[in-house]
């Protein structure tokens, strides 16, 4: 397939995929009768399971040494499997992080709810009351 419709197929632009291949994060493509870049499909794997190191905040230079890796062989595999547990133990902690962030978020949100409840309840337990024009007498008061 051509840049154009690896580019769709992926999510990645097209200039994404010539940097990743500048890099070494994707392997340099076959070239047909016309010099352009043909890939094969098999290619959206790799660019699948790229994506997901890099949403999870894998570094370039992790991911780069994970293609490098990869690129050796199947030979590289206790490597590239003590790399993945490292990163997915910080994924771990991050993860841990963002659910503590969340409870405050929750908890602030459950504040304002229940301030918020409490003055409709107020509002809610006395009648409206009719307030005098300004100016207007009292009766009885003169």
């Amino acid at each position: 397939m051509k840049i154009g419709e690896l580019a769709r197929r992926s999510g990645l632009t097209a200039h994404t995929i010539r940097y990743y291949e500048r890099i070494g994060l994707l392997p340099y493509a076959d070239r047909n009768q016309s010099s352009h870049r043909d890939y094969d499909a098999s290619i959206l794997l790799w660019i699948e399971f790229l994506g997901h190191l890099k949403t999870t905040g894998m570094p370039i230079r992790e991911m780069l040494r994970y293609a490098e890796l990869r690129e050796r062989g199947s030979g590289t595999g206790a490597e590239r499997r003590a790399l993945l547990e490292q990163h997915r133990e910080r994924v771990r902690t991050h993860v841990d992080e963002l659910n503590a962030c969340l409870l405050v978020l929750d908890t602030k949100i459950g504040g304002y709810a229940e301030t918020e409840q409490r003055m409709k309840d107020y509002d809610a337990t006395f009648p409206a009351r009719r307030r005098k024009p300004v100016g207007a007498r009292s009766s009885g008061s003169r």
